[in-house]
């Protein structure tokens, strides 16, 4: 039994590592310079993805039933839903707010690396860096958004969870101990796949504003294609069922 509990917890730490959660922590975390909040934001989306896992698919356990089919595809029509809105989101700020990088100097000769936007601004203007009033707050993202999507998440994966433990473990007891263990998995694997996203993110958001503007633009638009697919792939099978 212990093998098998274990092998929920792998399971777990591979189900993080789907295109899908990549896709959308990355566009969570894209516009984030400190590494040290994406991997927060990872582990946020862990335990949210986990919450519902043990809520949905344990009740659903409990029970001894199974989550409807067409449940299960609108579920992950949301997941793509949402995925098209936070790529979309991550490609408007950049048309938008014409983000770029610079290092801002104050008076005491102190440098600062600071992200700017031009909104609002004519863009053939000219525009002094040094002399840029360094006012304004710098509000990380907010947690809450993070936690909510990785229980949309959550959410979609629990029909697949069911069957699984279904299909592993016969004692009711030890099919909710296989949830927590795969949501577990899941946290540590989100986490540790957030400081691979991390590092080229922190340091290109210092260094080489050029490649950090590359990277938000190519999270954008992968995570707006994949959605796009998500959602045209489960509105066939919805037409199916």
């Amino acid at each position: 039994m212990g093998g098998v509990l274990l092998l929920g917890l792998a399971v777990g730490l591979q189900h993080a590592l789907e295109a899908d959660h990549l896709a959308a922590v990355s566009s969570l975390v894209s516009g984030e310079r400190s590494w040290r909040r994406i991997v927060r934001h990872g582990a946020v989306w862990g335990v949210g993805h986990t919450c519902t896992l043990a809520v949905v698919a344990g009740t659903a356990i409990v029970l001894g039933s199974n989550i409807d089919g067409a449940v299960a595809n609108w579920l992950e029509f949301a997941v793509g839903a949402m995925l098209v809105i936070l790529g979309g989101q991550v490609l408007w700020r950049m048309v938008s707010q014409r983000i770029h990088f610079h290092v801002h100097k104050h008076a005491d000769s102190s440098h600062h690396w600071h992200a700017h936007s031009h909104a609002g601004e004519n863009i053939n203007s000219s525009h002094d860096h040094a002399a840029h009033p360094h006012d304004h707050a710098h509000s990380p993202i907010s947690g809450w958004r993070t936690l909510m999507v990785g229980m949309v998440h959550g959410m979609a994966g629990s029909a697949v969870l069911v069957v699984l433990a279904a299909s592993q473990i016969d004692d009711p007891g030890f099919k909710l101990f296989y949830v927590v263990t795969f949501g577990f998995g899941s946290i540590v694997g989100m986490a540790g796949l957030s400081v691979i996203v991390a590092v080229p993110l922190s340091w290109t958001a210092r260094t080489i504003s050029w490649a950090n503007n590359l990277l938000q633009g190519g999270i954008g638009t992968v995570t707006l294609g994949l959605g796009m697919f998500i959602v045209f792939e489960t509105g066939v099978s919805h037409s199916r069922l």
